[in-house]
């Protein structure tokens, strides 16, 4: 058996692995770097997503690795517990995601409100844009989203009266400009990614301009990689860390099972078996925990760059894995070059592709109560941290869900003569049973009354107890009494 009959895909599949290995090597540095981790981590969660993740069932075209999406997350954590705790944060999340496969529970992910998902992202995407212009201009950002963002107009203040501060925010701007620009550019040219042309630049300009700007520390592979000890293993006997490493797991998880759903719309090839790719998830941020790097997600550029680079199985993303090994074990010190602004750069560009400005007027026009979820989502992540801010978004969502299940409409039909209809569409449930009865009981008690409950979805028992007192008590002395059907007035009428 040849090669090529073997691997009848081998030669589009490697071109591929080359494009989504040379889009991932600058986000992998620049969300290890904007995480507070050391930028090694970055490739290790990489090389795990493509040569542990790649390998197993799921998605066949979906590529995983760090992710801007959970950098605010990350950072937070390693904050409050230490770069040591990190590992066993990611540890434990991953054998969550395992878990939760095992058991079945990845394709009710599916069920998640869109609205808190892109609410979500929204928030992150801000909190990143704020934080990463502070070390774009080499400055120490508050420790809050609200406080990076209310602090921006005294650090740019700050940056004006620095040369050396405005030499580090043009290395970042530029960087965001020839992101942008790029795309213009003649399509062989593109086949360079945007973000590695642009960070190779500008650390060319910082080299020869001999530019004081800050570059990535850089400790080696080994060095760089902390699996966990007895001490960090002790942290989770502190009962508030499992509420991050459930925040880690969830949204881990609904971050690259809808990354798997828009991948899905990309190709023809297999579809994306849910349950199995939440385990491959969970086996990479096992792993990824295990080496003490950043947990992974599945990742919708890398993943795009993907499926448009021509890839057609899954040996494409093992294969960005390897060529990420490779670099990290051959050329570390490479590393060192490249100016912290520059990643700074390419971060503030990812946060701003987060946010989604499209789905926003598309939701406000069409379902403004969407779009009400999705803004108090991002509002409540800026403004306090990502666990919370999901949770109220789901919360709210929910209440939005319930507030519309119980819609119900009464309307009031009277001719002057015979009955008065009422016709009550809708849901009829305890929630709405005021309004209900407030409808009814103004209606004259000397006129026959016909209910009409054909239009209703639903009528729970509470509402009906209550709709057969009112008919029994309603009708004064000689009248007709009311009557309530769930016939189509016509088919009453011939009755």
């Amino acid at each position: 058996m040849t090669l090529k009959s073997r691997f009848p895909f081998l030669r589009q599949d490697v071109a591929a692995s080359l494009v989504v290995f040379l889009v991932a090597l600058p986000l992998c540095v620049g969300v290890a770097v904007a995480s507070g981790v050391p930028a090694e981590l970055g490739l290790v969660t990489g090389i795990v997503g493509g040569i542990v993740t790649g390998l197993l069932p799921g998605s066949s075209l979906q590529v995983s690795g760090p992710a801007a999406g959970m950098t605010v997350l990350v950072y937070e954590a390693v904050s409050t517990y230490g770069v040591a705790a990190l590992g066993v944060i990611v540890l434990m999340a991953g054998l969550l995601q395992l878990a939760m496969g095992f058991l079945g529970i990845g394709r009710w992910f599916r069920a998640i409100s869109v609205s808190v998902v892109e609410g979500m992202l929204c928030g992150i995407g801000l909190v990143i844009i704020a934080g990463q212009l502070y070390a774009a201009a080499g400055l120490k950002a508050p420790e809050t989203g609200l406080g990076k963002l209310t602090g921006l107009p005294g650090a740019f203040a700050d940056a004006v009266g620095s040369p050396e501060a405005l030499i580090s925010l043009a290395i970042g701007a530029g960087t965001v400009a020839v992101i942008v620009l790029w795309k213009r550019l003649p399509a062989k040219v593109r086949t360079v990614p945007g973000a590695l042309a642009a960070v190779v630049l500008a650390t060319l300009a910082s080299l020869v301009g001999d530019l004081p700007v800050a570059t990535v520390e850089v400790e080696g592979l080994l060095g760089a990689i902390q699996p966990p000890g007895a001490g960090a293993l002790g942290e989770l006997a502190d009962p508030a860390i499992w509420g991050t490493v459930l925040a880690f797991a969830l949204i881990a998880s609904a971050e690259s099972l809808f990354s798997a759903a828009a991948v899905d719309r990309l190709h023809t090839g297999p579809r994306t078996r849910y349950n199995k790719e939440m385990i491959a998830q969970g086996a990479g941020n096992t792993v990824c925990g295990l080496l003490g790097a950043l947990p992974m997600t599945a990742v919708i550029v890398r993943s795009s760059a993907n499926v448009q680079a021509g890839a057609r199985t899954k040996a494409s993303r093992v294969l960005h894995g390897v060529w990420l090994l490779l670099f990290a074990a051959a050329l570390p010190s490479t590393l060192a070059l490249i100016p912290l602004p520059a990643l700074a750069g390419v971060l503030v560009h990812a946060g701003w592709k987060l946010i989604p400005f499209r789905q926003v007027g598309l939701l406000w026009r069409g379902h403004k109560g969407e779009a009400l979820v999705l803004v108090v989502t991002a509002v409540s992540i800026v403004a306090m941290n990502m666990l919370e801010g999901v949770l109220i978004g789901l919360a709210l969502a929910v209440v939005k869900t319930a507030w519309e299940a119980s819609h119900l409409k009464t309307e009031v039909i009277d001719k002057g003569a015979g009955p008065i209809q009422v016709h009550l569409s809708g849901n009829a449930t305890f929630l709405r049973l005021p309004k209900i009865l407030d409808s009814l009981e103004a209606l004259p008690q000397d006129r026959p009354i016909e209910v009409y409950l054909s239009g209703l979805h639903h009528l729970d028992h509470a509402c009906r107890s209550a709709l057969e007192s009112w008919a029994e008590q309603h009708s004064a002395a000689g009248t007709a009494p009311v009557r309530v059907t769930s016939d189509e007035p016509a088919k009453a009428a011939a009755s």
